[in-house]
């Protein structure tokens, strides 16, 4: 029972990332537009201009910067999205007895690895740019998939 929970856990996620993925690829200017204005800090300046002026420093206009930050993101979400497949794949081998249990857990732990990295990474680079001043959504939405991440890895190691 236990390799079936890691089966649904992984699969879960790998739907999830790959969907992301997808829109990501496929409508690239729904999320690389408020990537960018993360990066530009343009929400913070218009809205908290004292507290601004403190990290303005940090702020990155150069849209060529920032859509190399995004294309670098979706490649780590199709590669998480790839690895979280094949382990998704290999543990429902594992069940049937075909593949390795062991060797099976690895993969989908790497894909999790993966995912949690993505998301975690997020918070580390929006707390740089200060988004809990403006893009409060959105740091839940990291925290919740780096906690969803973080528990798909604790269910896969046991």
């Amino acid at each position: 029972m236990l390799l079936i929970a890691q089966l649904v856990a992984c699969g879960l996620i790998a739907a999830w990332l790959i969907t992301g993925v997808w829109d990501n690829i496929a409508y690239p200017g729904n999320n690389e537009t408020y990537t960018a204005e993360v990066m530009s800090m343009k929400r913070m300046k218009e809205m908290y201009p004292d507290e601004y002026a403190h990290v303005a420093h940090r702020a990155i206009d150069n849209r060529k910067v920032q859509q190399l930050a995004f294309r670098l993101v979706v490649f780590a979400e199709l590669a998480g999205a790839i690895v979280l497949s094949l382990g998704t794949v290999l543990i429902a081998l594992a069940v049937i007895g075909i593949v390795g249990t062991a060797f099976a857990l690895s993969v989908a732990m790497l894909g999790a690895v993966i995912f949690t990295a993505v998301w975690g990474g997020f918070l580390v680079v929006g707390n740089y740019f200060c988004y809990w001043f403006c893009h409060e959504g959105a740091q839940n939405t990291h925290y919740q998939m780096t906690l969803w991440g973080l528990g798909t890895l604790i269910l896969l190691a046991q």
